[in-house]
């Protein structure tokens, strides 16, 4: 029979090594974990042949004695846990003891360090795990550790290595995370005789993100903080314009450790509900403080999985942190520089600049220009801000009218006539501020796809807006800071969506009931979806009663949808019930019925709106949250500030003349 042995430790140390060292990355990522708990402020890191050949990470941590360097690349053996009750109070990166020793096993080491009360180093080389005594070196204060010809002895693994390119990538993604958590450390990354990155030290970790993202990802950055007394959360979250296809850049940091857990970044997805489009994914750089007993960090070898004591508590905190920061912050999309313009610390503040006295003389001659040009309109300096308060608007909105205060309801997309809506169309007025031509004569615009103006100059309306259709989809508005541009029907669609969530919640949607219900054949699985989910179809208007077989009848549905077919409806209800899967969560089959439910009852592009429609859709987006998206994530509007304007035209601002000497 077999003969039970115990392993010899280098053939130990060589299995350890599989679960700890998978790749040039996880060296990087254990030995950049050393040098920031030996307390360094400069680490470097040099790679040949991406990490393959040759890895050197050097530090001015505090080294390590002579005495000990032997037992550093022992297993099990390390300084972090002074006592067994240290492990439920880990206050460092590492604490396993497992990193050197597993390195050393599979490569060629060389270990160069001094502490600052030596008067010299010590240099010592390991050659696949066989350790040779340590000599006198000359070194400066810190620790150089040198790993040559990694999996030199496990030729398996190393020939499952990637390209040199592939395998700087994720090596220079480990360098930075490290890096977003410890900004205070300079850090500098060199492949071969290219630096990568060189990092000076920092209290901003703005500066950290715009180094490794660009100006893409720091300009749409929202700060975001919460503190419970007990867990502390900081850090960044992106503007819902920057997003990406996959979750890779939400960067979860806890206590200076980054990790990955799937509940802080379901709350994540949540607290982006009805921001982001299907397959998108918002940005994050989120650090989360607490004491180190509400943690278990002991739970993978790679220390990127734990778990809290309380996740509920911390799942929640993250979520109303970033739900309460959406809904007092702007988050309209905004063209070109200007997208984080209004959001809170989005951009640094920029040094004011000085006017010089030709300048001066410019801008004076320029504002008596424009005085003279706009001296018969006085009026409009006067234009009403087109997002007035919720107080001013109407009250009580009418039950399921897209438009209140008498506009009647907009006709399906293929009822486009002008006549349709009892008003014709009349020729457009000049635009407010237009200039006069060289003939004389304002600039005329095309009604019958193009323009149409809703003129709140003379209105007896405190809060009237002033808007304009384009192309039958797109209203164009003002305000005294730049130009919005609104699409009609995701607006529409999130204000419906908001009021039929809010009567769904209170229990008072309305239904019409069916004189006659109506009949509706199903495949078997949609028979037994629709019959599953019977009460949840109640709760947003939709009644219906098995008829036999996989019939089903309809015998009430939504008031507002009166121009749909139940069985439209109700196959549309039916396709988010079966793509939810298995076990859906309830609030997600609701929200996904809503969606549909407001998608068709908007007004559609293409559908022409009379001034009073213009004037209430645009008024209805300060009476709910979140309208600059719509329920599915796409931008209901575009900002384009006046600078932006400016600088699209070649128009620098008033103070500068172009070659061509035109203002």
């Amino acid at each position: 029979m077999p003969t039970i042995r115990q392993l010899p430790p280098n053939l130990v140390n060589k299995i350890a090594a599989g679960e700890v060292i998978e790749r040039p990355a996880s060296v990087v990522k254990e030995l950049l974990e050393n040098s920031i708990d030996a307390g360094s402020t400069r680490i470097e890191v040099h790679l040949e042949a991406g990490g393959a050949d040759l890895i050197r990470i050097s530090d001015n941590g505090c080294g390590i004695a002579e005495e000990q360097m032997t037992l550093a690349v022992t297993s099990h053996a390390t300084s972090k846990l002074p006592d067994e009750d240290s492990l439920f109070h880990v206050g460092t990166l590492g604490f396993r003891g497992e990193a050197l020793a597993s390195i050393a096993s599979v490569s060629q080491m060389i270990i160069r360090s001094r502490t600052p009360d030596a008067a010299g180093g010590s240099e010592m080389l390991i050659h696949g795990g066989v350790i040779d005594p340590p000599a006198p070196c000359g070194c400066p204060v810190g620790t150089v550790m040198e790993v040559r010809n990694l999996f030199f002895n496990t030729p398996v693994r190393r020939k499952f290595m990637r390209t040199p390119q592939t395998e700087t990538s994720h090596i220079v993604e480990a360098f930075t995370r490290i890096a977003l958590a410890n900004p205070q450390v300079h850090m500098v990354l060199q492949n071969g005789n290219r630096v990568v990155h060189d990092l000076p030290a920092t209290e901003q970790i703005r500066e950290r993100i715009r180094a490794f993202f660009g100006d893409e990802i720091a300009s749409g950055l929202i700060p975001i903080s919460g503190d419970n007394g007990e867990v502390k959360l900081t850090g960044f979250v992106c503007d819902p314009s920057v997003s990406r296809g996959n979750n890779r850049m939400q960067y979860l940091f806890l206590n200076g450790r980054h990790i990955r857990d799937r509940a802080l970044q379901h709350a994540l997805g949540e607290a982006y509900r009805g921001l982001l489009m299907v397959g998108r994914f918002p940005i994050c750089f989120i650090n989360l403080d607490m004491p180190s007993d509400l943690v278990d960090v002991n739970v993978h070898p790679t220390k990127l999985e734990v778990r809290f004591t309380e996740s509920g508590r911390i799942y929640s905190q993250l979520l109303q942190t970033l739900r309460h920061k959406f809904l007092t912050s702007d988050l309209t999309a905004r063209v070109g520089n200007s997208i984080s313009s209004n959001a809170p610390e989005a951009a640094e503040p920029k040094a004011e600049a000085v006017e010089s006295p030709n300048d001066l003389e410019q801008r004076q001659r320029q504002d008596v220009i424009q005085w003279a040009r706009s001296s018969d309109s006085a009026s409009d300096r006067d234009l009403p801000n087109i997002r007035p308060s919720i107080r001013s608007l109407p009250g009580e909105l009418p039950d399921f009218q897209p438009f209140p205060g008498g506009a009647r309801a907009v006709s399906p997309a293929g009822d486009r006539d002008g006549d349709s809506f009892g008003t014709p169309f009349e020729p457009s007025p000049r635009l407010p501020g237009a200039e006069v031509g060289g003939d004389g004569d304002a600039a005329q615009h095309d009604q019958g796809d193009g323009a149409m103006r809703v003129d709140g100059l003379h209105s007896s309306k405190p809060h009237s807006h002033l808007g304009y259709q384009v192309h039958n989809r797109y209203l164009v508005t003002q305000d005294e800071t730049g130009m919005v541009v609104v699409d009609q029907h995701a607006l529409h669609e999130r204000i419906l969506y908001e009021r039929v969530r809010e009567k769904v919640l209170n229990g008072s949607l309305e239904t019409q009931k069916l004189l006659v219900p109506e009949p509706v054949s199903l495949t078997p699985s949609e028979a037994a979806a629709a019959l599953e989910a019977k009460e949840l179809l109640a709760q947003v208007g939709i009644e219906i009663e098995p008829f036999g077989g996989d019939t089903v009848v309809v015998s009430a549905y939504p008031a507002m949808l009166a121009k749909l077919r139940p069985e439209d409806m109700l196959r549309q209800a039916l396709e988010s019930l079966i793509c939810a899967g298995k076990d859906p969560e309830v609030r997600d089959l609701l929200d996904h019925l809503l969606h549909t439910i407001a998608c068709k009852a908007a007004i559609k592009a293409g559908d022409r709106l009379t001034s009073e429609e213009i004037t209430s859709l645009l008024e209805q987006r300060d009476m709910y949250q979140d309208t600059h998206h719509c329920p599915h994530g796409r931008p209901t509007a575009l900002f384009f500030s006046r600078e932006e304007l400016d600088r699209m035209f070649g128009r620098m601002g008033a103070r500068k003349v172009n070659p061509t000497g035109h203002k």
